[in-house]
């Protein structure tokens, strides 16, 4: 029913008939201002089903996306940088540890790339020879030794599973 009216009230500030007069030309032109400007209320009946639809599709898509969030939050990603040969013994024990807390993680060599090495001992606030370096999503956990400090005050297992 609401929807006749708008069409209707459309209709009548759209139709060129009365416009001769500036009796009835002023107030349709203020009207279809104020029209445009509120975001177009006012429109034709196909156009108010076509914006229901989307209403309804974009509900059913927020819907779906909270369900998807919910099953997305089971863990950040754990990154471990490590240089191709260096401190092989470290990234051992740190795999070890991630493998034992049952946290996926992935390795990432950055042996030849140094932008990337920069990147990693910059953020991580470390040396060349502090490499491999665990990050938790955008943040850096550090050399193996940080990463154990982290374990053991809970704060790793917080990153990794973020509430």
């Amino acid at each position: 029913m609401l929807d006749r009216v708008k069409d209707s009230l459309f209709r009548a500030i759209t139709t060129p008939r009365g416009d001769s007069l500036a009796a009835v030309r002023i107030p349709k032109d203020l009207a279809r201002r104020l029209n445009s400007t509120l975001g177009r209320p006012l429109a034709t009946r196909d156009e108010l089903a076509k914006r229901a639809r989307a209403r309804a599709r974009l509900a059913e898509l927020t819907a779906a996306g909270a369900r998807a969030t919910d099953a997305r939050k089971e863990a950040a990603p754990v990154l471990v940088y490590f240089e191709k040969d260096r401190n092989v013994r470290e990234l051992v024990r740190i795999e070890e540890m991630l493998g034992a807390r049952g946290f996926a993680y992935e390795r990432l060599d950055v042996a030849g790339d140094e932008v990337m090495t920069e990147f990693v001992t910059r953020t991580a606030k470390c040396e060349r020879d502090d490499l491999p370096v665990v990050f938790v999503a955008e943040h850096a956990v550090g050399p193996y030794p940080a990463l154990v400090e982290a374990d053991v005050s809970g704060a790793l297992a917080r990153l990794v599973h973020p509430r």
